[in-house]
């Protein structure tokens, strides 16, 4: 996910793309624990996705 395509987005899409993440994120992590999952690196790329939509969150508020 590009952060040019983040910060198109309002904060409200923003904020449920975040929780949409975190909770992709709970779902890879316990495939992981139960030997079901078999990329790795998934878990590396959303959590940089979820500290990207966090940042622009964050610059957003700030500029309100």
């Amino acid at each position: 996910m590009k952060p040019s395509e983040l910060r198109n987005m309002s904060t409200e899409d923003l904020v449920n793309k975040k929780v949409e993440l975190t909770q992709e994120l709970f779902n890879l992590k316990f495939q992981l624990h139960t030997g079901r999952l078999e990329n790795t690196a998934k878990l590396k790329g959303l959590r940089q996705d979820i500290a990207r939509v966090s940042t622009i969150i964050t610059e957003t508020s700030h500029r309100e």
